[in-house]
């Protein structure tokens, strides 16, 4: 893909992520959907997050093909940089571990996460949108270029505090309104709820682990982690 073409993509993308946010900002307008967003709001749910997220990263990536265009490579290796680091660490584990666990659970028992009722808010498009198609979007991006990895230390430190800070948050919630965001909690004793979380972080490190061999099968050393000097 031609680097025009490559920035048509993610402006596209970007757009389309902007979107989803934008839509999903007007249910709270309405007193009948708003409910979904009592006791923490929408960025309780970690599916939101990611949306977010990713209209983060894509906007990163669609001013990094900007700015290639008219600077020189040299001038942008901050905005490279933080653009794989950000994909790398957050973007493609977190999006991924949404996709996985949602359709898992969605399958398991559909009232573990996504109860019938919200049938009557969110329509199936706007479920895919959020739990399916954000995985191809990643696929892609991987094919489309490599992405430098930082060293596995670093990188799993990143998505430890990231995966800290949204269970601290889920505790806090708990603690202050004594509602759980996702039904599938309220099912688990303390013991449960200590295992489930583990179990989530391993499972998203090693999401994590699968994403960097990912890159190296595509792209070889183009994407391997950076060595200290």
């Amino acid at each position: 893909m031609t680097r025009t073409s490559m920035c048509i993509y993610h402006f596209l993308v970007l757009n389309w992520y902007i979107f989803l946010n934008y839509y999903i900002s007007q249910l709270k307008a309405d007193k009948l959907k708003s409910i979904i967003f009592q006791n923490g709001g929408q960025w309780k749910y970690l599916t939101f997050l990611n949306l977010f997220l990713q209209a983060i990263f894509y906007g990163v990536a669609c001013l990094d093909d900007v700015l290639k265009r008219i600077k020189e490579k040299k001038d942008i290796k901050f905005i490279t940089a933080f653009r794989d680091l950000l994909f790398t660490t957050l973007a493609f584990p977190i999006s991924t571990f949404v996709f996985l666990s949602f359709w898992i659970l969605f399958l398991y028992d559909r009232d573990l996460v996504y109860p019938k009722a919200l049938d009557g808010i969110f329509p199936v498009w706007m479920n895919h949108a959020m739990h399916t198609f954000i995985f191809p979007f990643l696929l892609v991006e991987v094919i489309l270029r490599p992405h430098c990895y930082p060293l596995k230390k670093k990188g799993l430190t990143l998505l430890a505090v990231a995966s800290l800070g949204y269970i601290s948050s889920v505790l806090w919630i708990y603690y202050k309104t004594g509602t759980w965001v996702y039904p599938v909690f309220a099912k688990l004793s303390a013991v449960g709820l200590a295992a489930f979380f583990s179990v989530s972080y391993i499972f998203s490190a090693s999401i994590y682990l699968f994403g960097e061999k990912l890159n190296y099968w595509k792209w070889g050393d183009m994407g391997q982690p950076r060595k200290k000097k």
